[in-house]
């Protein structure tokens, strides 16, 4: 096991208007970066879901040749739309030289009910994985929705949804498409 703890390598993004929060566990190590922003690993699909569902073409977001994400139309477009982002751990052990959560130590969470409070619009959250549900549940005292479902919580006098999405990982045993329907779903509940 490594002693190195890591601390995020990224700033929450939080665009002012966001409806919606999207939270991972912890980004791979740089190594397996193709750019330097959320969900960086070229053979994750999140932006490859993020494609189908908003243009109908899973190639939306993907540089295919420089295989890489294309940053300059992700930003904008996560901005226009309101679409946050993080993750529920700011600093990590890795129990094994991988990406994968079943091998991450949690050392610090993050601040889950201030990054909402930051949110004044947002009504829902998505878990992309396991680990990252379990925290955000652990820490709201809800139960676990299943894979596609939601659970409603509270902070403050807001109440929102927690969404538990399948992971965008690879080894997670879905196809991409399927991944991009479950996904839709919170995109239609929030008139994105």
């Amino acid at each position: 096991m490594s002693e190195i703890i890591e601390k995020h390598p990224f700033e929450p993004f939080l665009p002012e208007n966001a409806k919606l929060l999207m939270l991972g566990t912890f980004p791979p190590a740089e190594k397996r970066w193709c750019m330097r922003f959320y969900y960086p690993n070229f053979i994750n699909d999140m932006w490859r879901i993020f494609g189908i569902c908003f243009y109908g073409d899973k190639q939306h977001f993907v540089l295919e040749q420089e295989k890489r994400y294309n940053l300059d139309s992700i930003i904008p477009f996560l901005n226009e739309k309101g679409i946050a982002m993080y993750d529920t751990a700011t600093k990590i052990r890795r129990t094994k030289d991988n990406a994968s959560d079943k091998d991450l130590e949690i050392v610090e969470e993050t601040d889950l009910d201030g990054m909402l409070r930051k949110l004044p619009e947002c009504k829902a959250v998505i878990t992309a994985g396991q680990l990252a549900t379990d925290v955000f549940c652990n820490h709201y005292g809800i139960k676990s929705p299943k894979v596609g479902e939601f659970a409603e919580f509270h902070l403050d006098d807001r109440e929102l949804r927690l969404y538990r999405m399948p992971s965008s990982s690879r080894a997670y045993p879905m196809r991409t498409e399927r991944k991009a329907y479950y996904y839709s779903i919170v995109f239609k509940y929030l008139e994105l």
